[in-house]
């Protein structure tokens, strides 16, 4: 266990709250990205972690102080962003209605599939990037940390992923090109 760790714990036991706040701070941004691995959704990766917590508390009287802390909590929290994801599989989705003019439906399908298709078409150094950030919503980090590359040629490469398909979408038709 982490320094400190095991008191944290007992104190924890015993109804402290600010030891408690203590382990959240330490374990928030693993627990995060165990979840939204899962869950692939940031704001349902928030909410499986705030659940995840609560629930380890609620049940950390059940946690055995021999066995490692970490890999308990994050079973909780895979098992509460696993359940997450059934449960949002189960529930309808809401369709979207983007609008109720004609006109305007054509032309959001002709704007989406001509995104697509020039996000497709991008070479896999500028459409790996682009992805991750804008399809699986991933911070700038973690998109350098996935990529193994430097953050400063993630920001390149997302400014000439975004530059190249406004670009193609403008050389289609699809949108007007504001420049030139």
């Amino acid at each position: 266990m982490e320094a400190g760790e095991l008191e944290l714990l007992q104190r924890s036991l015993n109804g402290d709250l600010e030891a408690w706040g203590e382990i959240v701070s330490r374990y928030k941004e693993a627990t995060f990205g165990i979840a939204v691995a899962i869950l692939r959704n940031r704001a349902d990766a928030e909410d499986a972690v705030q659940d995840a917590f609560v629930r380890a508390y609620e049940r950390l009287r059940r946690y055995d102080l021999s066995r490692k802390f970490s890999t308990w909590l994050f079973t909780v929290t895979a098992n509460v962003a696993k359940n997450a994801l059934r449960k949002r599989r189960r529930e309808p989705q809401p369709k979207e209605v983007w609008a109720a003019d004609p006109a305007q439906m054509v032309w959001h399908e002709d704007m989406e599939k001509g995104v697509r298709e020039a996000v497709w078409g991008l070479p896999e150094s500028y459409r790996a990037p682009l992805v991750l950030r804008y399809w699986h919503d991933l911070p700038l980090e973690e998109i350098s940390v996935v990529l193994g590359m430097r953050l400063g040629t993630v920001k390149t490469r997302l400014h000439r992923a975004r530059a190249l398909v406004r670009s193609e979408l403008a050389a289609r038709g699809v949108i007007r090109d504001a420049v030139g």
